[in-house]
């Protein structure tokens, strides 16, 4: 398994391999593709109630969605849910990996709690676990360019079809 360079980004995007909805090529770094913030997401309620972690649990019933276009405060402390503007979809012989920029790592702000890993063949926009661990408060706003996407190359292929595919605005 490889992880694919520039050149080899471009590559397997004009092979079709790796599509990046909407595109811009200035995104394209050294090993990775830049992705931008988008507008919706899903913030834990303010309740005291304990959640038990299962196979079962779902998110949706302890988050609200927000539409927040000019952006949303995270303060001390907070986790709420992101997705990305661009939508990813990659060939079966293809992985990837989602991680944070240095530049706001320093200021505090993960990007994602545990979920980094994109399986072979999704087509689908990344959500994002955001969290501030700095002292003040943080605004995050729609554009942002939040995180970076790595591409890896495995040996065969496969496709994810978990509970998570296809996942866009209206569906996360």
């Amino acid at each position: 398994m490889s992880i694919l360079t520039r050149d080899e980004i471009f590559r397997e995007i004009a092979a079709g391999h790796i599509r990046i909805e909407p595109y811009d090529p200035a995104t394209v770094g050294p090993a990775s593709v830049d992705l931008h913030l988008g507008s919706e997401f899903r913030v834990f309620r303010k309740a005291r109630e304990v959640i038990r972690v299962t196979e079962e649990t779902n998110y949706e019933t302890v988050t609200e969605k927000v539409h927040a276009a000019d952006g949303l405060m995270l303060v001390p402390g907070e986790t709420v849910l992101g997705i990305t503007r661009e939508q990813i979809t990659l060939a079966p012989h293809l992985c990837g990996w989602l991680e944070g920029r240095s530049r706001f790592a320093r200021l505090g702000l993960l990007v994602h709690v545990s979920a980094s890993f994109m399986q072979p063949g999704i087509a689908n926009k990344q959500c994002l676990e955001l969290s501030n661990f700095s002292p003040m408060p943080l605004l995050v706003a729609p554009g942002l360019p939040i995180c970076q996407f790595i591409f890896q190359r495995t040996i065969g292929e496969a496709r994810y079809t978990g509970r998570f595919r296809n996942q866009r605005e209206d569906n996360f």
